[in-house]
């Protein structure tokens, strides 16, 4: 298959037809509709112009180095590190151009948040909602580092990760499985702390995707679609969805990728008030913003608007050899309708970036090529003549990190019910097993591109969000490698010869899958459209003739997310549910570590799961619109996943947080204490923006972007800065920018460092709990704390809300440990829309902590100026 048809075929194709309807033959639960929305208030107010990044101290040093290479670059070299050569013009996923004089080689970009996307000798971790389930802080950290070390083994200078956009809103949404869970404190905690590991590494981060982006289907603009509109008010955007994304730049990401859709009827890579206002301005990001493939959708606006980057560069329709910037950009330049000072604090950007990383020192170049597994090949694929040579040199990155890969699969896992205490297995207890989930692909390792199908265990979702598995242990194998017990039955339909004995347990595996757009499997086109929440396969009435047959009954579940249990959750032959999540290559090995009692579980739920879909509002089903622009509205506000339950007096299957152990625990001697005083409603005056690199502004010589001045030969299709004839092209005085261009914004009270005004982060309350293991087993205990906020705030608030957690080292029966829970002003403030900034309650009067294993278990509260009880 040649690279244009791979293009066509795989990814552009489904984004230009748009995703199919839903088959005739879809459930009746099914919650896919057409919903004509009129929502003409939400627009996106205008922010220019851009602030320069450089004014914070941590980045100085780097910005200095970068003002010394960019203030001696020409038009060309500065254009070529803004614009991407082209889809299949290089090794990786996308890849800039070079500033070879200064030594910045094309800046490589490639997925996944999981693993080297389309690589060799890798690693293929679990994905975010398998790492938020762990709710180990030091775990998701190590996973980061581990990606970062791989990312920089392949010369990857840019891995397009973590992913804490989509939140979850849309419980069937494609993506959800790529993020950490249904709550912002939740995804901002694995957001951040994957940053820090991957770039201690050296490699850059790349949190995605900003913002809105919560379904598939319907969710990119193209030559005869446009993208939907997410809109969503200010009090919401700030207090759930932009959350993880502040965080994340408090970490200090190197990167920012823009998503696909609308976001109150401004596209995300020319939203200014998103771009300009938000990220670089309140929430004083430093690094560069780029596109996803094939998000870009104007020149001059987007450059105004803030974007530092287009990936993988080309226009409206790829491998036609033109784009919205390259020698489009450097036109825009000489006619002055981009002004030079953008130009420079875009490249200046890029450059900090990659010297604030220190990839200026012995920083590998690319060793793999993302379009072939062949040694040798193309060097640009999509090319219709191209140069060949050696594009994969299979270096091996993998180095122990399967056993982090094993580690976050194993403590991810969780165990919703287990009466009678049926486990852990004992080793000789005849087990017989059910369900392909619980086998391998029967087409062959990696046999489904982008793992574009459910064969065998499900170990990710699918799309541009995996990588290749370099081996698989199932849990037929890992089973099978303990138990000489075992008979494996590995089919979706219940074998009618089986036979069942009082003492036999039964083993059923199901599954749940969602992915990509571009990629439909069995119906569903990314989102969970004929699915449903229902597992695949027929895995309901699966389970349901085991539990006919056997007397006990265990069902692991791996799934992407929420997962209806009903039909067959309350059987009394069903005795344990475990929830696997998407364990990646050690699927088989960390399951059975946890199936066989030599890890107790200790995984919890990052979302709730209902006992039916029409427990959620109705505005967070997947809209199915094939005409005109889909109005998304968030009218639910604050409202998602376990807050909405709460508020309509839902009670659901399994709460949000839910995880049970093989041993229990005890908690004790629980105390708070202040730490800064909330003196005042909202916090002190930000610290005023340092200085930012002055330039020459003048618009340069033509001859810089000239053709007739280039040596080199020409790849066709290749995107370059150059143009023919550029002394032809004359500035205008009087080219009109948008209202307000030229004029300065003040600095918004919010800002004033990464993540916002330091203040809000500042720890308010400490709280601490000792907890002791009182059970038989050792094990570790998760505690989360929910912030309840008093009524005098004057507006409506969840009733509780996540706001801290930490997990215990493993305790042996009878041993202790005291956790401290550390509560900044932000836990406790809420976004004020008319002061612009966070209000919280003076002197926290009326805020209580609430601490627990779950949000629907709770059993200590600490009153804010008072003391901690059991409630």
């Amino acid at each position: 298959m040649t690279a244009w048809t791979r293009l066509v075929v795989g990814f552009l194709l489904p984004q230009l037809l748009v995703a199919s309807p839903v088959p005739d033959a879809a459930p009746d639960s099914v919650k896919v509709e057409q919903r004509d929305d009129e929502s003409v208030d939400y627009q996106s107010p205008p922010y220019y112009p851009t602030p320069h990044g450089g004014w914070v101290s941590d980045w100085a040093e780097a910005y200095e180095k970068a003002y010394q290479v960019v203030s001696n670059m020409t038009l060309a070299e500065k254009v070529n590190l803004t614009t991407g050569t082209g889809f299949f013009m290089g090794p990786c996923v996308g890849q800039t151009g070079s500033a070879p004089r200064f030594g910045v080689p094309n800046i490589c970009l490639q997925d996944s948040p999981l693993g080297i996307r389309n690589s060799d000798h890798n690693t293929a971790f679990p994905p975010g909602i398998t790492t938020g389930a762990t709710f180990n802080k030091e775990l998701m950290y190590e996973r980061g580092v581990a990606l970062g070390e791989e990312s920089r083994g392949k010369g990857v200078n840019v891995q397009l990760g973590p992913a804490v956009g989509p939140l979850g809103r849309k419980p069937r949404g494609g993506r959800i499985w790529e993020g950490f869970g249904a709550d912002p404190v939740l995804q901002a905690v694995g957001g951040a702390q994957t940053i820090k590991g991957m770039q201690s590494t050296g490699t850059i981060a790349s949190m995605k995707h900003f913002i809105g982006n919560e379904q598939e289907m319907y969710r990119m603009s193209s030559i005869i679609t446009k993208g939907y509109s997410s809109n969503i008010d200010d009090r919401t955007l700030h207090e759930l969805y932009l959350w993880p994304f502040a965080e994340g730049i408090r970490a200090g990401v190197g990167s920012l990728m823009t998503a696909y859709n609308d976001v109150n009827s401004s596209a995300c890579s020319q939203n200014s008030k998103l771009l300009n206002g938000i990220a670089k301005d309140e929430l004083g990001f430093q690094g560069f913003i780029l596109t996803d493939w094939l998000g870009h959708y104007s020149g001059v606006a987007s450059a105004l608007a803030g974007l530092d980057m287009c990936m993988p560069g080309d226009g409206a329709v790829p491998l036609f050899g033109d784009s919205y910037w390259g020698s489009e950009l450097s036109r825009s330049i000489l006619n002055g309708s981009v002004p030079v000072n953008r130009l420079n604090d875009m490249v200046t950007r890029i450059v900090a970036t990659w010297y604030k990383f220190g990839q200026d020192k012995d920083y590998p170049l690319p060793n793999f090529s993302t379009n072939t597994q062949d040694e040798t090949g193309p060097l640009y694929p999509g090319a219709l003549f191209s140069p060949s040579g050696v594009v994969n040199q299979f270096v091996n990155v993998q180095a122990d990190h399967n056993v982090t890969a094993r580690a976050v699969a194993r403590e991810a896992i969780t165990l919703l019910k287990n009466d009678q205490g049926i486990l852990p297995l004992r080793r000789n207890d005849s087990l017989k097993i059910f369900g392909s989930d619980a086998g391998g692909n029967s087409d062959g390792l990696n046999s489904c591109s982008d793992q574009g199908c459910d064969k065998g265990v499900l170990t990710m979702g699918w799309g541009s969000g995996t990588a290749r598995l370099p081996y698989l242990i199932t849990p037929q194998e890992a089973i099978a490698n303990i138990s000489k017990n075992a008979e494996f039955h590995i089919t979706d339909s219940f074998p009618s010869d089986v036979t069942a004995t009082s003492k036999d347990i039964a083993l059923v595996f199901i599954n749940a899958d969602s992915g990509e757009n571009y990629i439909t499997v069995e119906g569903n086109p990314g989102d969970r459209t004929a699915a449903g929440l229902n597992a695949w396969h027929n895995g309901d009435d699966l389970v349901k003739a085991a539990a006919q047959k056997f007397s006990n009954v265990v069902v692991i579940v791996h799934t992407v997310g929420p997962i209806l249990m009903e039909e067959w959750v309350d059987l009394k032959s069903v005795k344990a549910v475990v929830v696997a999540h998407l364990p990646g290559q050690e699927a088989g090995n960390s399951l059975t570590d946890v199936l066989f009692g030599d890890y107790s579980p200790s995984g919890h739920l990052p979302y709730s799961i209902p006992r039916s879909e029409s427990d959620y509002p109705d505005s967070v089903s997947i809209i199915n619109q094939p005409f005109g622009q889909i109005q998304d509205t968030y009218t639910e506000g604050l409202y998602v996943d376990y807050r909405h339950f709460i508020n309509a007096n839902i009670t659901p299957r399994y709460p949000f947080g839910h995880g049970l152990s093989y041993t229990t625990f005890k908690f004790s001697n629980p105390t708070i204490s202040e730490a800064t005083a909330l003196d005042s409603a909202y916090p002190p005056a930000r610290p005023s923006k340092g200085s930012t690199p002055v330039y020459n502004d003048s618009i340069p010589s033509a001859s810089e972007v000239s053709w007739s001045s280039t040596t080199f030969t020409r790849i066709w299709r290749y995107l370059y800065p150059y143009l023919d004839n550029p002394q032809s092209i004359t500035a205008s005085n009087d080219y009109p920018y948008p209202e307000g261009y030229n004029t300065t914004q003040p600095e918004p009270r919010a800002g004033g460092g990464q993540g916002g005004n330091p203040a809000i982060f500042k720890t308010a309350f400490t709280v601490q709990v000792q907890v002791t293991n009182n059970g038989a087993r050792k094990g570790k205990a998760v505690l989360q704390l929910y912030v309840e906020l008093p009524s005098s705030l004057g507006l409506d608030t969840p009733s509780l809300q996540l706001r801290q957690f930490e997990k215990t080292k493993e305790l042996a029966p009878g041993q202790s440990e005291t956790v401290t829970l550390e509560i900044t002003r932000k836990d406790v403030s809420v976004w004020d829309v008319v002061a612009q900034d966070w209000k919280a309650p003076v002197n926290g009067e009326g805020v209580k902590l609430w601490i627990g294993q779950s949000v629907a278990d709770l059993p200590i509260v600490c009153v804010v100026g008072g003391q901690c009880s059991f409630a």
